[in-house]
């Protein structure tokens, strides 16, 4: 039987949330090495200016990242053992919440040609 896409059972705005988490993390104005082994520290988030916001070479639409600032999406993420919360200032993702495949990425990260 293959794995289960959702075994946490994330809603859709923690899917989200998670995600633009783990784009953070890749960012160097964004993510930082964690304390403890395999995991990122996410600080400096993205405000977003008129309908998006812009994650390296990726524009994010501002109707998907409301997560970010959203107290109890942190508290569920933290909860599932995906992120330790510092909300609103940073996040800090587990080994478990880096790893964790949400499925968004490319309908989250809009990526332009030129």
């Amino acid at each position: 039987m293959p794995p289960k896409r959702n075994p946490l059972n994330l809603n859709p705005l923690q899917l989200r949330t998670l995600t633009l988490l783990q784009a953070l993390a890749q960012l160097p104005e964004h993510g930082r090495p964690g304390d403890e082994p395999g995991t990122v520290r996410v600080s400096n988030m993205p405000h977003p200016h008129g309908d998006h916001f812009h994650l390296g070479d990726a524009a994010v639409a501002a109707r998907d990242a409301t997560g970010l600032s959203n107290p109890a999406v942190w508290v569920a993420l933290e909860r599932k053992g995906l992120i330790r919360s510092a909300f609103p200032l940073e996040a800090l993702l587990t080994e478990t919440g880096l790893a964790y495949d949400t499925g968004l990425t490319g309908s989250l990260l809009h990526r332009a040609n030129h």
